[in-house]
């Protein structure tokens, strides 16, 4: 399986809404394979298709170490229920070196189909499942972490983006 390529900050893919896979086929299970060894090998715990360049409704996520893993995969989520509220680190594949406090919900439902195509509910509650899902599931609609961030924070961002690039450590 090869690894595929992350798409990193401002790629005008990670701004696009993706679109709801239909069918699961040899392509779509070909896909998330592939993804999961890029995201392992990255190292993360998510990575939806279009950080890889793709238009597909699709994430994976595993939140537990090597030797006690637990991959998810999640066809068209959707969040169907969330409460209370968190404020906690995050950091993404596409923003390599980069972190920052993110308010997201401290609970949430997800309601997806597994590449068996079978329907699976997964919760996150008040831990780093949690954030994954909503942080891949906010790729999945055009969405990236900084866009939660407070309008005076993002030169600051901005300026982090710039010094990483010229060091070399956006990778």
């Amino acid at each position: 399986m090869p690894q595929l390529k992350i798409i990193k900050y401002p790629d005008p893919l990670l701004k696009r809404k993706c679109k709801p896979v239909a069918n699961i086929d040899a392509d779509t299970i070909s896909l998330i394979n592939n993804m999961f060894e890029t995201m392992y090998a990255a190292p993360g715990v998510g990575l939806a298709a279009n950080q890889v360049g793709s238009t597909a409704r699709i994430c994976v996520i595993d939140v537990r170490p090597e030797g006690k893993r637990q991959p998810i995969v999640l066809i068209n989520p959707k969040i169907s229920a969330k409460s209370g509220r968190l404020n906690e680190e995050e950091g993404c594949l596409s923003f390599p070196g980069l972190q920052a406090k993110v308010k997201r919900y401290a609970e949430v439902k997800v309601e997806a189909v597994n590449e068996n195509g079978m329907p699976i509910v997964v919760h996150g509650r008040g831990d780093l499942l949690s954030r994954a899902l909503q942080h891949e599931l906010d790729h999945l609609d055009g969405k990236v972490f900084i866009d939660y961030l407070p309008f005076w924070l993002k030169p600051k961002i901005k300026a982090e983006i710039r010094r990483l690039k010229k060091s070399g450590e956006w990778k």
